[in-house]
C-alpha cells in the first residue's frame, strides 16, 4: 500500500531535483518569469491606468494594438536565430546576447512608462509601450530558442515545464504585483518596481550556459521568403482540403476571449473596484484558476478525445463572457456586489485558460517534426491577430452597446467557431484521421 505514495515522492522529487542541481532548469525558470512580465504591463495591467486617467474608452481599445509585435514576431525571429547580437554576441553567445539585449529594452521601455502621464502625454505612454512591445516580443522569441536549444529532446518537456510555470509567475507579478504597488505607491513606482524585477532574469540570462548550437558565428545569406513560406506550404499539404477551415477555426478560435479581455480591466474599475481588489481577484485568484482550468484540460483530452474537448472549449470560452454581462448590469462594487464579481471573474478566468491550453494542445498536433517551431509561432500569430484587430474596435463598441451588450456581442462570435469546430470534427473522423 505503500508503494503509490512512494511512488509518487520519487516523482516530485525527480520534477524538483534539476532545478536545484541544474542551472540550465534554474535558468529556464527565471528566463520564462522575466518572458511572463513584459506583455501584461504593455495594455492588460497599464488599462488600469489608463481608465484612472479618464483616457476615453474607445481610445483604450485602439490602443489594445500596443501588443502588436507579439502577433508578428514571427517575421524578424529567423534574423535572430541567424546573426549574433552587436557589442555582447562574441561574449555572451548568440541567444544569450540578445536575450540580455532584450531584457534591457524591457526595462527601459517599463522606466519610459513610468515617467509618462497618459492623462495630459498619452502619445509619450504609446510610444515606450510599443518599444515594450517589440523588446518583449524580441525576449520571448530568443528565451525560446535558447530554452530549446541547451537541452536535449529528452529533457525539452521539464525545461519547457519549469519556462511555463516561471512565466505564470510574471504575469502574476506584472498584473496582481504592479496593480497592487500602485494602488499604495502610484503607477510611477509601480512600474519602476517592474523594472526592477527585471533584474533576476538578466541574472539568468548571464549565468545561462550557452547552447553548443551558438558557439559559431552563422553568416549565410538569408532568404526570407523561403524561410516563411516553406512551413505554411508543409502545412497545408499536409492538411489537405481541410487546410483552410482549420486555420479559419484557428484564427476565430480565441477572438471572443481577445475582445472580451481589452474591456475587462475597464469594467471592473467603472464598477468601481479598486487597483487592490481587481489585482486580488482577476490576478491572484484567476492565477490558480488556470492552472486548475490548465489541469482539467490535460485529463479530459485522453479521455473523451481531442476534438470534443476542443468543441467544448470553444463553447465554454465564449459562454463564459456572458458572466460579464450580468456582472456589468448587477456588479457594482457600491451595491455590495463584491461575490457576484468574483463569481464572474471566476467563470471567465476559468473559461479562457481551459480553451488556450485545448488549443495549443490542437495546434501542436497539427505540426511536422522539420517546421515544428515554425508552424507553431505561424499558428499562434494566426490565433492573435485577428482578435487583436477586433479588439482596437472594442472601445467604440463599449460606447455604442454598453458594457453588458459588448459582452453578450463577444460571446455571440463563439457560434460560427463552434459550428466549424463541429464540421471540421466530423470532416476529419470521415476523411482526414491523421490530423487528429
Amino acid at each position: 500500500m505503500q508503494a503509490p505514495a512512494a511512488e509518487a515522492g520519487r516523482s516530485r522529487a525527480s520534477f524538483l531535483t534539476p532545478l536545484l542541481t541544474d542551472r540550465r532548469i534554474a535558468a529556464g525558470l527565471f528566463l520564462g518569469i522575466g518572458s511572463g512580465m513584459a506583455f501584461p504591463l504593455i495594455y492588460a495591467t497599464q488599462s488600469v491606468w489608463l481608465t484612472r486617467s479618464g483616457v476615453p474608452i474607445e481610445t483604450i481599445g485602439w490602443l489594445f494594438g500596443l501588443t502588436f509585435p507579439y502577433k508578428l514576431k514571427f517575421l524578424w525571429a529567423p534574423f535572430l536565430d541567424r546573426y549574433d547580437p552587436p557589442f555582447i554576441g562574441a561574449w555572451l553567445g548568440r541567444r544569450r546576447g540578445w536575450i540580455l539585449l532584450a531584457q534591457l529594452g524591457v526595462a527601459a521601455g517599463l522606466v519610459g512608462i513610468a515617467f509618462g502621464d497618459p492623462a495630459n502625454w498619452l502619445g509619450w505612454t504609446i510610444a515606450f509601450s510599443l518599444a515594450l512591445g517589440v523588446a518583449g516580443a524580441t525576449q520571448d522569441i530568443t528565451v525560446d530558442g535558447w530554452r530549446i536549444a541547451v537541452v536535449s529532446k529528452a529533457e525539452l518537456p521539464l525545461m519547457s515545464s519549469w519556462a511555463e510555470i516561471g512565466w505564470r509567475v510574471g504575469t502574476l507579478v506584472a498584473g496582481a504585483g504592479a496593480l497592487i504597488v500602485a494602488g499604495e505607491h502610484g503607477w510611477k513606482v509601480a512600474y519602476l518596481v517592474m523594472a526592477g524585477m527585471m533584474l533576476p532574469s538578466m541574472m539568468a540570462a548571464w549565468m545561462a550556459p550557452q547552447p553548443k548550437s551558438d558557439k559559431e558565428p552563422l553568416r549565410e545569406p538569408l532568404k526570407f521568403g523561403a524561410t516563411i513560406w516553406a512551413p505554411i506550404k508543409d502545412l497545408l499539404d499536409r492538411l489537405g482540403p481541410l487546410g483552410i477551415p482549420i486555420l479559419l477555426m484557428i484564427a476565430g478560435f480565441r477572438m471572443s476571449g481577445y475582445v472580451s479581455t481589452a474591456m475587462a480591466n475597464p469594467l471592473f474599475v467603472t464598477l468601481h473596484y479598486s487597483d487592490v481588489d481587481i489585482a486580488t481577484v482577476v490576478k491572484v485568484y484567476g492565477f490558480w484558476l488556470a492552472l486548475g482550468a490548465t489541469f482539467l484540460g490535460g485529463w479530459m483530452i485522453p479521455r473523451i478525445g481531442l476534438m470534443p474537448t476542443l468543441l467544448f472549449g470553444t463553447v465554454f470560452g465564449s459562454a463564459a463572457h456572458l458572466a460579464l454581462a450580468y456582472l456589468a448590469l448587477y456588479g457594482d462594487h457600491n451595491d455590495g456586489a463584491y461575490w457576484t464579481f468574483v463569481a464572474a471573474v471566476g467563470i471567465e478566468s476559468f473559461a479562457y485558460a481551459f480553451a488556450s491550453i485545448v488549443l495549443i494542445t490542437y495546434m501542436s498536433t497539427l505540426t511536422s517534426d522539420a517546421h515544428a517551431a515554425s508552424q507553431f509561432a505561424l499558428m499562434t500569430s494566426l490565433v492573435a491577430l485577428p482578435g487583436n484587430l477586433l479588439a482596437m474596435t472594442s472601445g467604440v463598441a463599449v460606447k455604442a452597446l454598453g458594457f453588458a451588450g459588448f459582452f453578450v456581442g463577444t460571446s455571440l462570435i463563439g457560434i460560427p467557431v463552434a459550428l466549424l469546430c463541429a464540421w471540421i470534427w466530423w470532416r476529419q473522423g470521415r476523411q482526414v484521421p491523421s490530423v487528429t
